[in-house]
């Protein structure tokens, strides 16, 4: 399997918008009964922070119930269920491990899972102890990750919506966004990183990514990094979109750590700068629409990141 099959591409007007679908409580408790009656009598109560991709459950004490919220999102369940037993035997941390598949009923049209809880905290700035010691732990991570056999893993594809593939498939996309900004962006700043992002051709072997490396994904314990979770949009390809938390959460002397540690070339460095403008400059110009506190404060936090990555 060369590494080909990481310059998919698709037309960002194929990618659909999810209609993603929330459930109460009871319809979960239900799909317990219904489907796994040994653990009707434990509580089920929802996490407190949940994620969007899927809705997320306490189940007892010792594990955890995720929901794909939209069909889009439920592709990955079964790429989880196959992949990620695997994967668990030959990273440095913690990741999540299926323990039971539920399938579609009581209302509920995707299949799911259930979890083991891990327990440790969200990531966060202010959580973390030394952001160096953090940096190089995650790299560490990733790069274990990516020397895992790839073979039969999962291809780019809507399922991971499309990272692990090219660039281009988001290039129609950004460049909108560049044009919404307006003055609100250095245009040309901007726009030389993306097309710099876009000269460099990932020419290696495909190997293992994540796909969505950020904060809420990455568990500390102790101020220091002791799990990754919510593998739904990992597969094997151009491993660089791992590499956007350089600029969304690191900076300085720990982004230098962390690309030391993850030994990432000029055009891998590029590209992952690449994936964490393309995020910021789509979610920038989409909130900067509205007017509410929590638009505004996702405006804020792209502008700092997008002052990362200018910088």
């Amino acid at each position: 399997m060369r590494a080909g099959m990481a310059g998919v591409i698709a037309d960002p007007d194929d990618v659909p918008m999810p209609d993603r679908r929330l459930v109460d409580l009871e319809v979960v408790q239900r799909l317990i009964a219904s489907q796994f009656p040994q653990w009707t009598d434990l509580p089920v109560r929802p996490v407190a922070s949940s994620g969007w991709d899927n809705q997320t459950f306490h189940l007892g004490d010792h594990m955890s119930i995720r929901l794909p919220t939209a069909r889009e999102y439920a592709l990955a369940v079964t790429k989880e269920h196959q992949w990620l037993p695997v994967l668990a035997t030959q990273v440095p941390l913690r990741i999540p491990v299926p323990i039971a598949k539920g399938v579609p009923g009581e209302g509920f049209a995707f299949p799911w899972s259930v979890y083991e809880w891990i327990d440790a905290e969200p990531a966060s700035t202010a959580g973390i102890g030394d952001p160096s010691a953090f940096a190089e732990r995650l790299a560490g991570f990733l790069a274990a990750l990516r020397a895992a056999d790839p073979v039969g893993g999962p291809e780019p594809g809507l399922h991971s919506w499309y990272r692990g593939g090219s660039l281009r498939v988001w290039d129609r996309q950004a460049r909108e966004a560049i044009e919404a900004l307006g003055g609100h962006v250095p245009r040309d700043a901007v726009t030389e990183i993306w097309e710099s992002a876009l000269r460099s051709d990932w020419d290696g072997q495909p190997v293992w990514f994540h796909g969505d490396v950020a904060l809420g994904n990455l568990l500390v314990r102790d101020g220091a990094l002791a799990a990754v979770i919510d593998f739904g949009t990992c597969g094997v390809g151009d491993p660089s979109c791992d590499l956007a938390i350089a600029w969304t959460v690191l900076s300085g002397a720990a982004r230098e750590a962390f690309r030391s540690g993850i030994g990432a070339d000029d055009g891998t460095w590029a590209r992952g700068r690449g994936w964490a403008l393309w995020k910021t400059l789509t979610t920038y110009a989409r909130e900067l629409r509205y007017d509410d506190a929590e638009s505004q404060a996702e405006v804020a936090e792209a502008r700092r990141v997008l002052g990362e990555i200018l910088a």
